[in-house]
């Protein structure tokens, strides 16, 4: 497969030729696909077509390209948004000065924050990882869906109260856990999120991920995430390439994530 500019001449036969358009503008949010990830979001799933129809109407679409910001630290906070197509990254500044990676979201997952829920500024940002597509709704827009839809403000709170409790668990683990453990817990938690099954190749991550982007998500350095990740790679437990990574053996990944490996 071959990636070639649109304006240049043709490619070698026996190829594909690829627009770089293709690759690198973000992708569309036609009403199929916003229904779809309306529904799989924690605090819209299973409301019926005709409430996510009258959600839909209150969304606003955007499309981002490759990296671009959709928010940062400290702006005011007023939205919440819905992944409906591509990846988005969520980082926070450490108090060294660097970015760190705190989650990866891919269609259904929801980000973003309101004053209204006791978020007035946002605390990380979220940056487009790949050409996408959100869904935005503001928050007095939110305050008619919650009133229309009483089972959704009940899932907002469940979901303010798991918030909190993985942050406790998460302090509580930073100094117990091994590398290791964390390693494998992100691995685990993306597989789950973003994993497509590819049969005898294992679960597939499409995701360009950085070792600087695991180790934020297992809250450590670069360089010991590349260690354990070629001991993995070696024993055939994981592999990966440039813009992907494959869980070959999760039964494996899994004895390491609850320290037996």
């Amino acid at each position: 497969m071959t990636l070639q500019d649109p304006r240049a001449g043709a490619a070698p036969q026996g190829r594909r030729t690829i627009p770089l358009a293709e690759v690198t503008l973000p992708h569309h949010c036609p009403r199929p696909v916003r229904m779809t990830v309306l529904d799989r979001s924690p605090y819209f799933h299973d409301l019926g077509a005709e409430a996510l129809d009258r959600i839909d109407r209150r969304m606003r679409t955007s499309t981002w390209a490759a990296e671009e910001v959709i928010y940062r630290a400290g702006e005011p906070a007023g939205t919440l948004y819905v992944v409906a197509d591509g990846r988005v990254r969520i980082s926070q500044l450490t108090a060294a000065g660097t970015q760190t990676v705190t989650d990866i979201l891919g269609p259904g997952d929801m980000f973003g924050a309101m004053s209204s829920l006791g978020e007035p500024h946002h605390l990380q940002t979220a940056t487009a990882l790949v050409g996408s597509c959100t869904l935005r709704i503001g928050q007095e827009a939110f305050r008619e869906v919650m009133v229309e839809n009483p089972t959704v403000g009940l899932r907002v709170v469940d979901d303010l109260a798991a918030r909190l409790s993985r942050a406790e668990t998460d302090i509580g683990g930073q100094g117990t856990d091994t590398v290791e453990q964390r390693v494998a817990r992100a691995l685990l938690r993306l597989a789950d999120k973003l994993g497509k099954d590819r049969g005898a190749q294992g679960l597939l991550l499409e995701v360009p991920l950085s070792r600087a982007d695991l180790a934020g998500l297992a809250r450590s350095t670069p360089e010991s995430v590349s260690r354990v990740m070629s001991r993995w790679k070696k024993a055939g437990i994981i592999d990966s390439g440039r813009r992907w990574t494959a869980v070959l053996d999760r039964a494996l990944l899994e004895e390491a994530a609850d320290g037996e490996g």
